[in-house]
């Protein structure tokens, strides 16, 4: 395990959620740069340096700089001790097994449907708005929830069966996404959605993540 400290950039979005909620749940303690998306922050200098597409999250470790999500949260399972009931595999075919559930969401789901949701009716001002394609990025996000519907609920408690996985992480990130856009999710993983949300880490990570959703509680 490496032993300098950890520090991440980035709060208030789906991508960064899963930075602190991984650091959380293995019990990691880091320092943070709370910049946002699109604000200032992210056109300094400094931050140009670690990453020239000016986007967050991004973590540095001593000389390692690492700037997408799922890399991130891969990097910390494999570099950290992870708790009792945490998945971390052991064999190629466990790690190909994990690895095809991040590769279907963050493909099918995270950037062929929500992102393009977001590029063009969230950020419509910027991207301009393409309604057609919206939509069929809501039919398609359906269609491939659907499709996987059957095998979340045959998994278990989790994707991976009863341990907690970066899987997890990833797909829950996901639906909340598509609950934000109105989404209708299937009845097996509306449940597993439940059963997630339940886990203290995930709401220590939303109330870290966005702020301005739990200030009524300060």
């Amino acid at each position: 395990m490496a032993t300098d400290k950890i520090t991440v950039w980035g709060i208030g979005g789906t991508r960064a959620m899963r930075v602190h909620w991984t650091l959380l749940e293995l019990g990691v303690e880091y320092d943070m740069h709370a910049i946002r998306t699109r604000t200032p922050g992210t056109q300094t200098e400094e931050f140009g340096r670690l990453n020239p597409k000016r986007k967050i999250p991004v973590l540095c470790q001593g000389d390692l700089v690492l700037s997408e999500s799922a890399a991130i949260i891969g990097y910390l399972t494999d570099s950290c001790d992870p708790p009792d009931g945490f998945f971390v595999p052991s064999t190629a075919a466990e790690r190909a097994k994990l690895n095809e559930w991040c590769y279907f969401v963050m493909t099918e789901l995270d950037a062929h449907t929500l992102y393009l949701i977001r590029r063009h009716d969230g950020l419509k001002e910027i991207y301009g708005e393409a309604p057609e394609a919206v939509a069929s990025a809501r039919e398609y996000f359906l269609k491939q929830v659907n499709a996987m519907s059957a095998r979340v609920e045959a998994a278990g408690v989790y994707l991976m069966g009863d341990k907690f996985s970066i899987a997890d992480i990833i797909f829950m990130t996901c639906l909340d996404w598509a609950i934000m856009y109105d989404i209708d999710l299937p009845e097996a993983v509306k449940a597993y959605h439940a059963r997630v949300a339940e886990r203290p880490n995930y709401q220590k990570a939303m109330r870290l993540n966005y702020p301005e959703l739990f200030a009524e509680e300060a």
